[in-house]
């Protein structure tokens, strides 16, 4: 497969929805994960990221203009000791309580589908990073509707063990704007990681179409320690 430029993904697509980002950065010594969400409505750029504990949840920027909080207030990032779990909607809490329970992600997995937000039928996105003691694999997976008929629901689960330093892949929900919103298609898309946290954040917040993004967030993990940095980023400034 070949490895392509994250920036210029992200400025070829107006609206890839919400996408999440998991990979190693090129020194070889973060665990690197990034999460943003788009939005065309009101309703769905009314929010910011805030932090939650070790994780962020979603909340309204303005109280007073949400219309329905249900697909669009929930916790993107959760973490549970040395997994740290990243998706688009409430299937973070279902990972998470699964797991409790003895389950694997893909398991938890196997009890959610996409969204019943007809005719968008949005996938759900979800990724899980592992850091423990040195070691570093992760997995990412799309629920989404059989090429948008709702009566059937496809799953994949891309599992990376050992990943290539400065190496990532992408996954988003998708594939452009449109009335329905097309889903996205295909494997999740491998792309470069940076070093520098910052550098990152401001590569990936300024790649993204100006009017349709709300919220960012990117988080590096020292591998060795589990040590993190955390950058959020919303465009509804508090």
């Amino acid at each position: 497969m070949k490895k392509v430029s994250l920036e210029e993904e992200l400025k070829g697509n107006d609206y890839p929805g919400r996408g999440i980002v998991i990979g190693k950065s090129p020194d070889g010594k973060k665990a690197v994960t990034a999460y943003f969400i788009m939005g065309r409505s009101e309703n769905s750029r009314n929010r910011v990221f805030v932090e939650d504990g070790e994780g962020i949840r979603t909340q309204a920027f303005d109280e007073s203009k949400v219309e329905d909080p249900s697909l669009i207030i929930y916790a993107p990032v959760r973490v549970r000791g040395i997994d740290t779990i990243v998706t688009n909607g409430d299937q973070t809490d279902t990972i998470y309580d699964e797991m409790e329970k003895g389950k694997s992600f893909q398991q938890a997995l196997m009890t959610r589908e996409f969204e019943p937000d007809a005719p968008n039928y949005t996938p759900r996105i979800s990724g899980i990073m592992r850091v423990n003691k040195g070691s570093f694999d992760y997995a990412l997976s799309i629920l989404k509707s059989h090429n948008g008929d709702p009566s059937g629901c496809d799953r994949f689960t891309y599992h990376y063990q050992n990943p290539t330093a400065g190496e990532g892949y992408f996954i988003h929900t998708y594939m452009g704007d449109g009335n329905p919103l097309p889903s996205y298609e295909g494997d999740p898309t491998l792309v470069s990681i940076d070093d520098d946290i910052s550098a990152f954040t401001d590569k990936i917040w300024n790649s993204l179409n100006a009017d349709n993004k709300v919220s960012l967030f990117v988080r590096y993990i020292d591998i060795e320690t589990g040590k993190y940095d955390t950058k959020i980023v919303n465009k509804n400034e508090r």
